[in-house]
């Protein structure tokens, strides 16, 4: 019978492809057969670690090869991998291996450094293997950081991966949800086995495609990315920063069939001018998740890749990577959606779903969503982080997403914002996503992000924008046609581009502290000194 683990997936690719590119960062490539041999290599040196096998692995690096092949090597080990990236904090760093349990790292330069800069010295003698390092780099880092430094050798190299249970943790991945402090969500390799069975079922990836890696590894949808070119056997390609200038020159240079990202990059390469319609002909796939993905980006999108079928993917880390999926269609989409939004589409089989109101009541038509099913994860690390949102009813385990939905006639849901993004506006509830929606449809803008700032026992809203500067009174006369009063932002700020984290989201927390520290200001769209590491206003 095959095996269930995660890494089993690898193991699919290497027999298709042994001699073919398994990740290529750069002008770094490294084939299936090489990264088999490296993983068994650096698993058994992480497994003869002083203090016995480790809990769990930490891969404590930058966006290079030793980050892939690391997260290969803990789970050869049979261990949970735990992606750190190495331009954290120190302290977020620190912070986050406790949380997990860490007792092993794989680091590269980056990792090397931080670990040298007085890091380690928190880490309580956790071994390290750095492969990058040589004998006396090893020795030079040992005495910098008071950590053992472990060394990969054919004798205690591993003759195959070892196996997992369903129940066993793979990743342990961090997200900070809307409060920014790290929640480590586990999730099994029993998560994975049934997500990864869908996209296989659903999908033609073969050895003669070629993979995007967009997201940072500690980033959900970089494991999809990850694993599904691995049992393709195909190569992955890491994108760096640089590509965003000209995305359809990357995507031709490199030959990419399959793109999973954030919606953001369609905005941000638009204004580039370089997407183009048949910009991007060799585009097979394409994937969208983790924002709201829009009418007129997805069009630009599909316009620039008209051989590729692009699908919009719903689906928080903590029930594994994505749990709904809907295929734009120009005529059916738009008919779908509501305030310029593409429809989430369907649940994944195997699945259930629920849509609560604010009573806690079942809703047929809309409210908060609800999911339960096999890529549940297994929880936060901290049992406390799960208060309120891992709940049981009904005979099953579910979690609380705090998005709300409408379902449609058809059974598709589609986004109506997150609870937490309705704001009070003297009495009045507003939806954040219909103020955006109505900018966007009725002024002569680029791109609208509109937050909240509390004043009193009310709010008042301000709305940031892209494109050519125009006076406050000239949005409030569009915006006047078409929303209530109490929906009308009240400042108006504009932005050359908006702030975006490291997987190129919309960071809508640093709009909302930017506009909570400008608040008061009575003309917006004027040039005002920035606050240091705000977006700069124009």
């Amino acid at each position: 019978m095959a095996s269930k683990a995660l890494h089993a997936r690898f193991l699919r690719g290497l027999e298709k492809s042994p001699a073919g590119v398994a990740v290529r960062v750069g002008g770094d490539t490294v084939d299936y057969t090489t990264a088999h041999a490296t993983a068994l290599a650096w698993a058994g040196a992480l497994l003869a670690a002083p203090g016995g096998p480790p809990n769990a692995v930490g891969i404590l690096t930058g966006r290079g090869t030793t980050a892939y092949l690391g997260i290969l090597a803990a789970l050869y080990a049979g261990l949970p991998a735990v992606p750190i990236p190495a331009d954290f904090p120190a302290g977020k760093v620190v912070s986050m291996l406790g949380a997990a349990g860490v007792s092993a790292l794989v680091v590269d330069e980056e990792g090397a450094a931080l670990l040298a800069g007085g890091t380690g010295a928190e880490l309580g003698g956790l071994p390290v293997l750095a492969p990058h390092l040589d004998r006396a780099g090893a020795e030079a880092l040992a005495a910098a950081t008071g950590l053992p430094v472990l060394a990969a050798a054919p004798e205690t190299a591993l003759a195959g991966p070892r196996d997992a249970a369903p129940d066993d943790v793979a990743y342990i991945l961090f997200t900070s949800g809307s409060t920014g402090r790290p929640k480590g969500v586990r999730l099994t390799h029993g998560n994975m086995a049934h997500y990864f069975g869908l996209m296989d079922a659903w999908y033609d990836f073969r050895a003669d495609d070629v993979f995007s890696q967009a997201a940072g590894l500690n980033w959900d949808s970089a494991v999809s990315d990850l694993w599904c070119a691995w049992a393709a056997g195909a190569p992955l390609v890491s994108v760096p920063p640089h590509a965003y200038r000209d995305l359809p020159g990357f995507v031709a240079e490199h030959g990419i069939t399959v793109w999973f990202s954030a919606p953001s990059v369609i905005s941000l390469s638009r204004r580039t001018g370089r997407l183009l319609p048949g910009s991007m002909p060799t585009l097979r796939w394409t994937y969208f998740g983790g924002e709201a993905l829009q009418f007129e980006d997805t069009d630009a999108w599909q316009r620039a890749a008209p051989g590729s079928a692009v699908i919009n993917v719903y689906g928080p880390t903590e029930t594994t990577i994505t749990t709904h999926r809907h295929r734009w269609s120009p005529e059916e989409s738009v008919r779908l959606g509501v305030n310029g939004v593409v429809p989430l589409g369907l649940l994944h089989e195997g699945h259930a779903e629920l849509l609560l109101d604010e009573r806690g009541e079942e809703a047929a038509g809309e409210g908060e969503l609800w999911l339960a099913g096999p890529q549940l994860s297994a929880g936060y690390l901290d049992a406390e982080d799960g208060h309120g949102k891992y709940l049981e009813r009904d005979g099953l385990r579910w979690y609380r997403t705090g998005d709300r939905v409408r379902r449609l006639a058809d059974g598709q849901l589609v986004y109506l914002g997150r609870m937490d993004s309705q704001v009070q506006v003297q009495g009045y509830r507003v939806e954040l996503a219909e103020v955006e929606h109505a900018l966007r449809a009725a002024s002569p803008v680029t791109g609208a992000v509109v937050v909240g700032v509390p004043v009193a026992n009310s709010a008042e809203l301000v709305a940031f924008y892209l494109g050519e500067q125009r006076a406050p009174r000239d949005f409030h006369r569009d915006l006047a046609a078409v929303l209530p009063p109490q929906l009308i932002p009240r400042h108006y700020h504009r932005l050359d581009e908006f702030p975006l984290n490291t997987n190129k989201k919309t960071d809508r927390l640093a709009l909302t502290a930017l506009a909570a520290e400008r608040h008061g200001t009575k003309v917006w769209d004027t040039a005002l000194a920035p606050a240091a590491g705000a977006p700069r206003a124009a």
